[in-house]
């Protein structure tokens, strides 16, 4: 009998730990943006939050504060071959992408630093800004329809980020 509850609570025990590790199953399930920009291969791997009903920009997302541009993880931003985003070089490489949302503008970073948690304990980005490659400013403008859940996408143009009522375009070459 011992052996057997033994057996039932390692079972249980593993099967929460392995269920806990499906980040499809998260409130925030992870998506991938790609495309290709001329001779590159661009890649945006994110967690998607949904609004909720909530205010997304200027109170889940404050003004002027580093944001991890997504939900869970650092969102994570790959080109296969150097390009230049805004006109600024950014050499071929995997990089954390964060922003910092603000009503008229827009800062958009690529960080070094990979693979972190997206926030530290108390809330603020877990962006080590000695690590910044690059950082550009961008126009944010209201998208053409609403969206629910945070989006990427990639076309010959660059990249945009969409969520609620904001679309953020961003120019890559």
């Amino acid at each position: 009998m011992t052996l057997f509850v033994t057996c039932l609570c390692t079972f249980l025990f593993t099967s929460v730990v392995f269920a806990q590790g499906d980040k499809a199953n998260r409130p925030s399930p992870p998506a991938k943006a790609s495309g290709k920009i001329g001779a590159a291969n661009i890649t945006i791997d994110y967690s998607s939050p949904s609004v909720k009903g909530r205010k997304i920009w200027g109170e889940l997302v404050p003004y002027g504060k580093a944001w991890r541009a997504g939900a869970n993880e650092a969102t994570i931003f790959e080109t296969s071959a150097p390009i230049k985003v805004e006109g600024k070089d950014l050499p071929a490489g995997k990089y954390s992408l964060f922003a910092i949302p603000g009503e008229n503008e827009w800062t958009i970073i690529f960080n070094s630093e990979t693979g972190q948690w997206g926030v530290k304990k108390g809330g603020d980005a877990n962006l080590d800004r000695a690590k910044d490659v690059l950082a550009v400013k961008v126009k944010p403008k209201k998208s053409a329809a609403a969206n629910e859940k945070l989006a990427y996408t990639v076309d010959k143009n660059g990249f945009s980020l969409k969520w609620e009522n904001v679309e953020v375009p961003v120019a890559v070459k």
